[in-house]
C-alpha cells in the first residue's frame, strides 16, 4: 500500500508530466495532516490552475496563506491565478509580496515585467528587467536554492549548493548562501568560516561582509562585528541595515547610550522596521529609562499587528501593568488563525503576565502552559544530556585531577563569576557588589561558553561529548593560555576599575574549568528556593537559551542536575565557591552583605545598601527589580500556580528540602 509522503511524490511528478487529474487524484488520497500540509495545498493549487480552475485554486492558496503565509511561492501561484483572470492590479500586488519574501523568483519578476508594461509603469517594468537579467547572470542551481532558502527548505537547498561547489568550484554565491544556512541552523562557526572563504573570493562584497558582521553579532564578538561594521558605514553612512547592527553590537557591548543614537538613526532611515522600535527599547531599559522604553514598545505593537514580541517587551518591564483593550487585542491577536508561531508564543507569555498581575490565576496559568508549550515545540532540548554531561564532569573532575594541576591558570584576581540558575536572584547579587567602587558590573559573558564550545570542536555529539573528558588531555601551558585570553577577550566590557563580574548563571556547569583557568577568580553560587525558582523560569520567555525551563519535569530535572553539581564542586574543591542563598538576603541583608564583601576581599560603602540607587545598565529579566529595595513578596508568588505544578513537585523529589545542603 502506497505511503501519504508516496502520494505526495506521485503528484509532484505528475504535476511535472503535466498530468494534471491524476495529480489532483493523488493529493485527494491523502489523509489530514499531510493533505493539508504546505507542499499538498500548493501541488494541487498548481494543478487546478492549470486545469483552468482558477477559483477554486485561489480557495485552496488562502489555505495556504492562512497556515504559512510567508511561503513565497504561494503568492507566484495566486498572481498567475489572478492574471489569467484578467485581474492585472491584483496580480501585480500578488507578485510583489511574493519577490518581497523571495527575490529568487524568475518567473514572478518576469510576470511583473509584463503586467508593469500593460499597467503603463514604464519605470517599474525596467526594474524588474534588471532583477531578471540579475538572476539570469547567477548559475540557475544557485538561484533555485537562494528560493529554496527563503521559503525556509534548507536541507534541498543545502543539497544543491554543496553539490554545485564540488562539481564547479568556489562561488561567492553559493558560499554566502550556505552561510546562511548554517546561520539559520545555529552553527555559528561554520557560518562564520564560510563568509570568511565568500569574503576571500570577493573581498568588496557588501552583503557577505554584513552577513558576517550579524554572525559575529550572535557569537556575541562585538568588537569584530564593529570592525566589519565601520568599514561599510563608510561606503554607505545612511544605510539603515547596518546601522542597526551597528547599534546591536554597542548594545551587546554595554554602551547603551551609543546604540540608542545608532537606533534612532536606523530608524531614520527605516522607520518601517517594527523590530527596532523594541531593540530602542531594551537599550532604554537596560539604562532603567522606562517611560521611553514603554514608549518605544508601544510604538512597536502599534507597527505591526500580532507583533507578540513588542508585548512580551512590555510584560517583560515587570512593573508595566497591559488596560483592558491591550488584553483583548492580545487575546484576538494570538487566537488569529494566521498567527505565526513566534508570536502566539510571546503573546501567551505576555497575557499570562497581565492576568498574573490580575490575580487571574487560573486563565493566567492557561497561557503560560500554551506559551510554553510552543516554545518547547521549537526546542530540541533533552534532560538526559544535561544528566550525562554532570556524571561526566563527576568523573573526570576529580580531587586527584586538580591536585595534579595546581598551580595552572592565569593568576588575576579580577574577575567574579556569578553562576546558578536564571531567576534565582543574580541580578540582585550582581547589583549589590557593582555598587561598590572596586567592581565592575558587565553582563551575562560569553566566553566561558566560547572555550567550552572551541574544546568541544566542531563535530559536537551531544550524546557523547568531548568535554570535560579532553580537560585530562590539555598540557599545562594550554590553561595559562585560555585564561590570558579569557581575560583579554572580557576587556570589552570594562572601564578600569579592579574587578568585575560574569553573570553568566550557566557558568555553574564549569566551575572545574573556571578553577584551572582563573585560579585566584570568585565563584559566587546563588540559589534559589526550588518551587520559586522554577515556576519564576517557567513563566520566563528567554531570548534564547534555557530550553530546560519550558517544561515542568524538564525544569526540576534541571534543579536536581545543578544541585548535584554544585555539591561536587563543594567536595573537590572546598572553599572554593561561595553560596548565597536568596531567602537569606531577602531576609538578612546586612548580614549577607558583610558576608559577599568579605569573601571578595571589599570593605562596606554604603552605596552597596542602597544598590537600587546604582545607575547603570542591566540587560537581564529583572533589570526593573533591582532598581527597587528588596521586598518580600517574591519569595511566595509560586503558591497562587501549587494546582497545577505536581509534575514540577515529583521531578524534583528530595531537592525540596535538600537545596539547604
Amino acid at each position: 500500500m502506497q505511503s501519504d509522503e508516496d502520494s505526495v511524490k506521485l503528484a509532484r511528478a505528475l504535476t511535472e508530466r503535466r498530468r494534471h487529474d491524476e495529480a489532483l487524484a493523488a493529493l485527494a488520497a491523502l489523509e489530514p495532516p499531510l493533505s493539508q500540509g504546505r507542499e499538498a495545498l500548493y501541488l494541487a493549487a498548481v494543478n487546478q490552475r492549470c486545469l483552468k480552475q482558477d477559483a477554486k485554486a485561489l480557495d485552496t492558496l488562502e489555505i495556504l496563506r492562512q497556515r504559512d503565509p510567508r511561503f513565497s511561492r504561494l503568492y507566484e501561484e495566486r498572481g498567475l491565478c489572478l492574471a489569467a483572470m484578467n485581474e492585472v492590479a491584483r496580480a501585480i500586488e500578488s507578485f510583489e509580496h511574493g519577490v518581497d519574501l523571495n527575490a529568487a523568483l524568475p518567473h514572478s519578476w518576469s510576470m511583473l515585467e509584463r503586467l508593469y508594461r500593460v499597467a503603463g509603469n514604464a519605470h517599474k517594468a525596467e526594474l524588474a528587467a534588471e532583477q531578471i537579467a540579475m538572476l539570469r547572470r547567477l548559475p540557475p542551481q544557485i538561484v533555485e536554492a537562494g528560493s529554496l532558502f527563503c521559503d525556509e527548505e534548507m536541507a534541498p537547498a543545502e543539497s544543491i549548493l554543496r553539490t554545485y561547489l564540488r562539481t564547479s568550484g568556489r562561488h561567492v554565491e553559493a558560499l554566502r548562501l550556505l552561510g546562511r544556512i548554517a546561520h539559520q541552523r545555529n552553527m555559528l562557526d561554520d557560518a562564520e568560516d564560510l563568509f570568511q572563504e565568500a569574503l576571500l573570493v570577493a573581498p568588496t562584497y557588501r552583503a557577505a561582509r554584513a552577513d558576517h558582521a550579524r554572525v559575529l553579532i550572535d557569537q556575541q564578538k562585538y568588537r569584530l562585528a564593529q570592525e566589519e561594521l565601520a568599514g561599510l558605514l563608510r561606503l554607505e553612512p545612511e544605510n539603515g541595515d547596518y546601522r542597526a547592527l551597528e547599534a546591536t553590537a554597542w548594545a551587546g557591548l554595554g554602551q547603551h547610550e551609543r546604540a540608542i543614537d545608532a537606533y534612532r538613526a536606523a530608524l531614520t532611515a527605516a522607520p518601517g522596521w517594527s523590530h527596532l522600535h523594541v531593540l530602542l527599547g531594551h537599550s532604554l531599559k537596560a539604562l532603567g529609562r522606562q517611560r521611553e522604553a514603554i514608549a518605544s514598545y508601544r510604538a512597536a505593537a502599534a507597527s505591526r499587528a500580532g507583533f507578540g514580541d513588542a508585548y512580551w517587551s512590555l510584560a517583560n518591564l515587570k512593573a508595566y501593568r497591559f488596560g483592558d483593550e491591550e488584553i483583548e487585542r492580545m487575546r484576538t491577536e494570538e487566537a488569529a488563525p494566521n498567527a505565526q508561531p513566534v508570536d502566539r508564543c510571546h503573546l501567551c507569555f505576555s497575557l499570562g503576565r497581565a492576568l498574573e498581575d490580575r490575580g487571574e490565576y487560573t486563565r493566567s496559568w492557561h497561557y503560560y502552559e500554551r506559551g510554553n508549550a510552543l516554545r518547547r515545540a521549537r526546542s530540541v532540548y533533552r534532560p538526559e544530556h544535561a544528566e550525562s554531561n554532570t556524571r561526566v564532569q563527576i568523573e573526570v573532575c576529580t580531587a586527584a585531577f586538580f591536585a595534579a594541576r595546581a598551580g595552572v591558570g592565569a593568576r588575576d584576581p579580577a574577575p567574579i563569576f556569578i553562576v546558578g540558575l536564571p531567576r534565582s536572584g543574580s541580578t540582585l547579587i550582581e547589583q549589590i557588589l557593582a555598587s561598590h567602587s572596586q567592581v565592575e558590573g558587565t553582563r551575562e559573558l560569553p566566553d566561558v561558553g566560547r572555550i567550552v564550545r572551541e574544546l568541544e570542536g566542531r563535530e559536537r555529539n551531544p550524546d557523547k561529548p568531548r568535554y570535560p573528558a579532553v580537560l585530562a588531555r590539555l598540557h599545562p601551558g594550554d590553561f595559562s593560555r585560555l585564561g590570558e585570553r579569557y581575560l583579554s577577550d572580557t576587556r570589552a566590557y570594562r572601564k578600569g576599575k579592579p574587578l568585575f563580574i560574569d553573570k553568566m548563571p550557566n557558568n555553574f556547569q564549569h566551575v572545574g574549568l573556571i578553577h584551572l583557568l582563573l585560579p585566584d577568580a570568585k565563584i559566587i553560587d546563588v540559589r534559589r528556593e526550588p518551587m520559586g525558582c522554577c515556576v519564576s523560569n517557567l513563566k520566563q520567555l528567554f531570548a534564547s537559551g534555557q530550553d530546560f525551563s519550558y517544561d515542568l519535569e524538564s525544569s526540576g530535572r534541571y534543579y536536581r542536575t545543578y544541585l548535584e553539581l554544585m555539591r561536587h564542586w563543594d567536595k573537590v574543591l572546598p572553599g572554593r565557591v561561595l553560596r548565597v542563598h536568596y531567602e537569606d538576603v531577602v531576609e538578612d541583608f546586612m548580614g549577607s552583605l558583610q558576608r559577599l564583601l568579605r569573601y571578595c576581599g571589599l570593605d562596606f560603602e554604603p552605596g552597596c545598601v542602597a544598590f537600587h540607587k546604582t545607575e547603570r545598565s542591566v540587560s537581564t529579566a529583572s533589570s526593573e527589580q533591582v532598581r527597587q529595595p528588596i521586598f518580600h513578596t517574591g519569595i511566595s508568588q509560586w503558591r497562587h500556580y501549587e494546582p497545577w505544578l505536581g509534575p514540577l513537585k515529583d521531578a524534583l523529589g528530595d531537592a525540596l528540602v535538600r537545596y539547604r545542603e
